[in-house]
């Protein structure tokens, strides 16, 4: 097997040209991502594909994308935690209301929505 290493792709022409992209792996890559604090003023820790997040309410935020989903039937996982000592910690799968963006409601011990220190959002499409 050969390693190929490079700085920059270029066509045959000498123009630049974008990376190449690989279909069969698209599909199984997440087409954004965030991390952030869902305490007090929200914040982003970090991200991929996402342009803000908002704070609907206790519990409850929308993160928007940066680029519109290519359709309404993409896959959300979330996952948060930091409620402690009450151990409300776990995975909890938010809603899709849109191409532009996605909601999700923690809750905590006892089913009452509660903010989360450590909130974590992933969206999959095709």
């Amino acid at each position: 097997m050969s390693t190929i290493k490079a700085n920059t792709l270029l066509h045959s022409d000498g123009t630049t040209t974008t990376q190449p992209s690989i279909p069969a792996l698209d599909k199984r890559m997440a087409k954004a991502w965030v991390n952030f604090n869902g305490t007090g003023t929200i914040a982003i820790r970090s991200s991929y594909g996402v342009s803000s997040i908002a704070d609907v309410s206790t519990g409850k935020y929308t993160v928007n994308f940066s680029t519109n989903m290519p359709n309404v039937n993409y896959a959300t996982v979330a996952s948060y935690g930091g409620h402690e000592p009450s151990g409300g910690q776990g995975v909890r799968t938010p809603f899709n209301t849109g191409d532009q963006l996605v909601g999700s409601t923690n809750m905590n011990v006892g089913n009452q929505n509660s903010d989360s220190p450590v909130m974590s959002v992933v969206i999959f499409s095709t």
